[in-house]
C-alpha cells in the first residue's frame, strides 16, 4: 500500500510561522497592557509614563544581555547603535503623537487611526522600492481596515485635531516597522531593542521634565502599570517584534500586529466586564480572518520557468 506523504514546510515557510507566532504573542501583550496604561496614566503624564517605562525596559534588556554575553562585530555594533537610534526616535514620537492625540479624540476614533499602519506601511514600501505585497494581502487589509471600524468607530467619523496626531501616530509607528524590518537582520535583535528602549525613555524624560512634572509619588502609585508595561510591553514584546521581523514581511507583520486592538478588547471584557457589542464582535471576527487569509500560501505552478 502507498503511504500518503504530507507536504512538509521548508525552512523559510518555518521561519515565516515562527515570526508570525512571535509577533501574535507580541500584540497579545500590547492588548492586554491597556488595562496598565490607564491606570498608570491616572498618576503619571504621557511624557513621565512613557519615559519611566521605556527607562525600566532598556535596564531590563540590558541586564539580560550581561549575562549573555554575545558579542558582536564592529559592523553588526554599528548597525546597533544606528538602528537603535533611528527604531527608538520614531518610537518616541509614534507613542508620544498617540497620547497627545488621546487627549483630544475618542479611545475607538484613536485606535481605528493607528491601526491604518497596515495600509500605510506598504504604502511606504513602494517609496523605498520594496516588493509590491500580492493581490490575497490587499485583499486582507482591506477587511482588516474594515473590521478596524467596526470595533473601534460607534461615532460619526469627523476628523479633529485630536485625530491628526493620532495619524501622525499610526505613521511613525509604519516607520518604526519598516526601519525594524531594514536593520533586524544586521543586528543582535535584543542589543538594538535595549538601545531603542533607552533612546526612547530618554527623550521622552526630557518632554517630561520640560512640560510635565514628574513626582516620586506619582512613580510610586503607578509602580504596578509601569512594571508591566517596561517589562513586558516594552521590554519583552518590543524585543519580540524586532526578532520576528527578522524572518516576517514588514506588511504581514503590520496586519499581525494589529490584532492588539483586538486583544485589548478582549481584555476589558474579561478584566473589567466591558460588554462587547455585536458590532465589535464582527468587527473582531473580520480582522482575524484578515489575518489568517494572509497567512495562507497561494498554491504556484511552476510554467516555463515563471510562477503563475
Amino acid at each position: 500500500m502507498l503511504k500518503s506523504r504530507r507536504p512538509r514546510m521548508n525552512n523559510e515557510s518555518k521561519e515565516n510561522l515562527k515570526g508570525s507566532l512571535l509577533l501574535l504573542l507580541a500584540a497579545l501583550i500590547w492588548g492586554m497592557a491597556f488595562v496598565a496604561q490607564s491606570v498608570g496614566m491616572d498618576y503619571l503624564g504621557p511624557f513621565s509614563f512613557n519615559g519611566f517605562r521605556n527607562i525600566l525596559a532598556g535596564a531590563v534588556v540590558f541586564i539580560y544581555l550581561l549575562f549573555r554575553k554575545k558579542s558582536s562585530t564592529k559592523e553588526e555594533q554599528h548597525n546597533e547603535i544606528k538602528g537603535g537610534i533611528i527604531c527608538g526616535i520614531f518610537l518616541f514620537f509614534a507613542s508620544s503623537a498617540q497620547q497627545i492625540g488621546l487627549k483630544y479624540t475618542s479611545v475607538g476614533k484613536a485606535g481605528f487611526i493607528t491601526a491604518l499602519y497596515i495600509i500605510i506601511v506598504p504604502l511606504l514600501g513602494i517609496f523605498i522600492k520594496k516588493k509590491l505585497p500580492e493581490s490575497k494581502i490587499w485583499i486582507s487589509l482591506a477587511l482588516a481596515v474594515a473590521g478596524m471600524y467596526m470595533l473601534c468607530i460607534k461615532e460619526k467619523l469627523v476628523l479633529s485635531k485630536g485625530d491628526l496626531f493620532v495619524f501622525a501616530c499610526a505613521i511613525g509607528f509604519s516607520a518604526h516597522i519598516i526601519s525594524i524590518d531594514h536593520f533586524s537582520p544586521l543586528v543582535n535583535a535584543v542589543k538594538m531593542s535595549c538601545i531603542q528602549f533607552f533612546v526612547c525613555g530618554i527623550l521622552s524624560l526630557f518632554m517630561a521634565f520640560m512640560l510635565e512634572k514628574p513626582t516620586l509619588y506619582g512613580v510610586s502609585k503607578s509602580i504596578w502599570p509601569l512594571l508591566y508595561t517596561s517589562v513586558l510591553s516594552s521590554g519583552v514584546a518590543y524585543t519580540l517584534q524586532v526578532i520576528a521581523q527578522r524572518h516576517t514581511n514588514p506588511v504581514i507583520a503590520s496586519l499581525v500586529m494589529s490584532l492588539e486592538s483586538i486583544f485589548s478588547v478582549l481584555a476589558g471584557w474579561l478584566l473589567l466586564n466591558q460588554t462587547l457589542s455585536r458590532r465589535e464582535s464582527i468587527g473582531c471576527v473580520m480582522v482575524f480572518a484578515a489575518v489568517i487569509l494572509a497567512q495562507i500560501p497561494l498554491k504556484r505552478k511552476i510554467k516555463r520557468g515563471i510562477g503563475i
